[in-house]
């Protein structure tokens, strides 16, 4: 392994542990929010205010951080399927935190994601030598990764502005989707910070050019729209559930860019690469068989009075006669319910 790239695999590795703790910690703290307000799934803000939230906010930020050092020094398709190992953590502490069930085949699906990182990790390539952001600049512009840059907001805007309000609360796909796009946009202008700040401290100064700042406005702005459909997400589904998916989109994705606009596999082998894809599609295995094994969390009921109106059913008694009853009402022994259960305020 290259010592670039070994510095890459500890801080990805470290970022991992911590990106999985967050999840947790988050979930948590979106229950607890939850509990006495607004939930994020419905657009409340009310984890804003709940410290156990910004814990896990705090252990995602340092992790992120790790990640995002980690992207100076290898290439994204070393560092972005490291993020298996997130799913690890977070499978394994849902299980011992949040009674979310870890079953035998999920220990296989974990299994497997160690087996395809190790793959990924020996056959990676060396990060591309660059001395100044105006070439990543020159990279970004190039018509091909124009082209799939209009196409990730295409696709983002639509998921955003006409698939979530109708389909975010019963459709997993959405808001990770909307992450899982953006989130290849932000690793790459992530990418393009970081060597600029790396090319700085080394005393080349990259502040002088706009384009730094271009890449550090469209990083902050991909993060902002990330956290947000992410917390929709783990608010809305199960963590077992949303982590796996997650990280199998997010990861195919950025893979994808980074290969159009890093140009990551020219110079290798054909066998070099059928090993990282081999690797890749082992992780994505492992991933779906841990996916498989859990049980998505019941959709929350968004019915406005629901929590607000008493319940009524209608029975039919021994004697032929229709009976309404409250739920708060005593139960009769006498009595078959024959027709349905009415909401009224």
């Amino acid at each position: 392994m290259y010592s670039s790239n070994l510095i890459g695999f500890i801080l990805a590795c470290v970022s991992s542990a911590f990106i999985g703790s967050s999840f947790i910690i988050k979930k948590k703290g979106l229950k607890r929010a939850g509990a006495s307000g607004p939930r994020a799934s419905v657009g409340g803000y009310g984890y804003l205010l709940e410290p156990l939230w910004w814990v896990g906010m705090i252990t995602m930020i340092v992790g992120e951080i790790a990640n995002f050092v980690a992207y100076i020094y290898a290439p994204a398709v070393l560092v972005t399927p490291l993020g298996a190992l997130s799913i690890i953590v977070s499978a394994v502490l849902a299980h011992f935190l949040l009674n979310e069930k870890l079953q035998k085949m999920g220990i296989m699906g974990c299994l497997l994601c160690i087996v395809g990182s190790t793959v990924i990790v020996l056959h990676a390539p060396e990060e591309l030598s660059i001395n100044s952001v105006e070439e990543i600049w020159e990279l970004a512009t190039q018509p091909a990764f124009l082209l799939y840059t209009a196409s990730a907001i295409a696709v983002a805007l639509v998921l955003i502005l006409y698939c979530g309000p109708r389909y975010g609360q019963t459709n997993i796909m959405v808001y990770i989707g909307i992450c899982s796009i953006i989130g290849s946009l932000t690793v790459m202008s992530i990418k393009a910070v970081g060597i600029a700040i790396k090319l700085t401290l080394e005393g080349t100064n990259q502040a002088k050019y706009f384009q730094t700042w271009v890449f550090a406005m469209v990083a902050v702005t991909c993060i902002i729209i990330q956290l947000n459909y992410l917390n929709m997400a783990l608010d809305t589904f199960n963590t077992a559930v949303v982590s796996p998916i997650y990280y199998a989109l997010f990861t195919s994705f950025t893979i994808f860019a980074s290969a159009i606009m890093f140009k990551d596999y020219s110079g290798q082998s054909a066998s070099s690469i059928a090993s990282e894809l081999c690797g890749l599609i082992t992780v994505l295995s492992g991933t779906t068989i841990l996916h498989s094994t859990r049980e998505p969390d019941q959709p929350f009921i968004t019915d406005l009075y629901t929590p607000l109106s008493p319940k009524v059913s209608w029975h039919l008694q021994s004697n032929g006669e229709l009976w309404k009853q409250k739920d708060e009402d005593g139960q009769s022994p006498n009595f078959i319910t024959v027709v349905r259960q009415d909401y009224f305020n």
